[in-house]
């Protein structure tokens, strides 16, 4: 490939930023005066404020439901579940927005916006009886303009939220050049910040914000989560002149739709001797048009289909005819979509902390000598002990670790994943047997409840499940996606999320069919917990995940990383069979 000083003599003065991909002269010299840890520090302040209110909101919101808006415990916990569901889930917008319209610097701030909008919303529903619903005896006792303006803020918090989370993750590994070794290993301590960033927001939002809303006005909580995010904005807006820009390019979703089209066009074609015959741009063009020029690969070879060049017509529109490059940027999405699901079972789990461990919280003994701690509240502990380990992490693990597997980030994304994996499971584990003295010991004995802080060992075991899990997909869907598909990449961690929700949302009501029988009620319904059977539920999700590792270690192992994926330009594509009618199917294609 041609270096950045040709290609600077080739562009006229001006055009280059553009071209590169980038808002100054050039990837050499923004290395020098933007990006780095410098511009990282506004995304970090962002981060720690910013979910300072949407981690507190997270894990009080479904007492919110029950309290405020008389759910009952079954329709608390799957609003809840269907909310961080959606937002998750909506955050794919905002990656395919990013990466194609706008920069991923003006999506956030253009969601952000919806997402604050959608707070002051929440806010002044909380702060009025007469937009509250009134006892009805029903699950669900919204109607009218309560449940609209209810609803309404609800999707526009989704919608702003998610589309934030879409793009930001991209916009701080922007900062970062990964082919500079130096950098390199400063990206991966990257998203280890980034998690400390968010820990520490989050354990501020659930002392702080969960005991106003809990103790002195629910409205009082939502409205210091709303300031918290405006300010967050405002930190976020003002590092601007420090960023790395990266241009928005071609749609990621056409890009994608080409190459299956193409294919499928294509499919009767028998394919090269050599993968030299099929389509590629040269250097020069590669660097011009920012894209990331992909070596070949032998996996999933219909899709090579669609870089056949038809002799008789020499066409290259797009709709015609695919580059090598952008037929590889299918393939390393389709090989990553494996590692998604196999990190569902995980995400539906963390949403049985975020809903019936607070609900087991509420009733169990709060106080802490003379002091009660809202239920919500409980996850500071593992918070806390996440700071900590983050810091061990960084600082003394990873450099150690670096040393012998020469790796950047100490271990391999896909083997700190498979750490978080086992360990969810094992939380679940330990959250059955807690529910079952929880659940004796009320049986007993009403009056003495069993300490909350018996419920810090499911959370922190998990959190610390999800201090290796989200860290490591995050940085893997960033280091892994074509650059043009980073922000749309991470956002598989968010869908990763949304599914997990979801997934809870349907085995609430799943398990709650199945296990009805002879007039009774399933293992989770009603208002009173006592009544049910939720430690079976949290060992049924303990027996699944294990199930659900062992499929992650087949893809895991499977996974091919960019750097380990073999040159071979030169390899043989097609049997002899095939090459024989390969003159006769290019002329049939044109």
């Amino acid at each position: 490939m041609v270096s950045v000083a040709v290609v600077s003599c080739i562009l006229p003065a001006g055009e280059e930023d553009a071209k590169t991909g980038y808002n100054s002269l050039s990837p050499v010299m923004i290395s020098k005066r933007k990006g780095g840890f410098t511009a990282s520090a506004f995304i970090f302040a962002f981060t720690s404020l910013e979910n300072i209110g949407f981690v507190a909101n997270m894990v009080s919101m479904v007492i919110y439901f029950g309290q405020v808006m008389l759910f009952d415990l079954s329709t608390s916990a799957n609003t809840l579940t269907n909310l961080m569901g959606s937002t998750f889930l909506l955050s794919l917008v905002g990656g395919f927005i990013s990466d194609t319209y706008l920069s991923r610097l003006t999506t956030c701030l253009l969601f952000g916006t919806i997402e604050v909008l959608a707070l002051v919303l929440v806010t002044v529903q909380a702060s009025s009886h007469h937009l509250q619903p009134n006892p009805c005896g029903k699950s669900n006792c919204l109607k009218g303009g309560t449940a609209f303006m209810f609803y309404i803020s609800l999707c526009m918090l989704a919608l702003g939220t998610g589309g934030v989370k879409g793009s930001l993750t991209a916009l701080g590994g922007d900062q970062f050049d990964q082919k500079d070794p130096k950098e390199a290993k400063a990206l991966a301590s990257f998203f280890n910040w980034l998690m400390l960033s968010s820990t520490l927001g989050a354990t501020v939002g659930v002392t702080l914000i969960v005991w106003v809303s809990m103790n002195v006005h629910w409205y009082w909580g939502f409205f210091i989560s709303t300031v918290a995010a405006f300010v967050a904005f405002l930190f976020l807006a003002s590092g601007k002149p420090f960023y790395r820009l990266r241009a928005p390019g071609d749609s990621p979703i056409i890009r994608i739709a080409q190459v299956i089209v193409v294919a499928i066009k294509n499919r009767k074609l028998a394919l090269p001797g050599s993968a030299d015959e099929l389509y590629e741009i040269n250097d020069k063009e590669t660097l011009i048009s920012t894209d990331e020029k992909i070596a070949h690969t032998n996996q999933f070879r219909w899709l090579d289909k669609a870089a056949i060049l038809c002799e008789a017509s020499k066409r290259t529109a797009a709709w015609s005819v695919c580059t090598v490059t952008q037929v590889e940027e299918v393939k390393i999405l389709v090989r990553m979509l494996p590692i998604v699901g196999s990190t569902i079972i995980m995400n539906t789990c963390l949403a049985q902390l975020q809903t019936f461990s607070v609900i087991q919280g509420s009733i169990t003994n709060r106080h802490l000598g003379s002091i009660e701690i809202p239920a919500p509240s409980i996850p500071v502990i593992p918070l806390v002990f996440m700071s900590i380990l983050l810091s061990i992490y960084e600082f003394v693990f990873v450099p150690l670790i670096r040393k012998i597997t020469h790796h950047p980030s100490g271990i391999t994304q896909l083997q700190r994943v498979g750490v978080g994996l086992v360990l969810s499971a094992i939380s679940m584990a330990v959250a059955g047997f807690v529910e079952v003295k929880r659940k004796k010991q009320a049986i007993r004995d009403p009056t003495k409840p069993i300490s909350l802080f018996w419920l810090s060992f499911q959370y922190g075991i998990f959190g610390i499940a999800d201090m290796f899990t989200l860290v490591g997909l995050l940085e893997f869907f960033y280091k892994e996606a074509p650059a043009g598909m980073r922000s749309l990449s991470t956002s598989l961690t968010w869908l990763s999320l949304s599914l997990g929700y979801f997934l809870s949302t349907v085995l609430v009501d799943v398990i709650n069919a199945v296990t009805k029988r002879n007039g009774e009620q399933g293992w989770i319904y009603g208002l009173d917990l006592n009544k049910n059977h939720l430690n079976l539920f949290y060992c049924f999700l303990s027996i699944l995940s294990c199930l659900n590792f062992l499929n992650y270690l087949f893809w895991a192992y499977w996974y091919k990383y960019k750097s380990q994926l073999p040159h071979s330009n030169n390899h043989e594509l097609a049997s002899s069979s095939d090459k024989t009618e390969d003159a006769k199917e290019k002329e049939a294609c044109c």
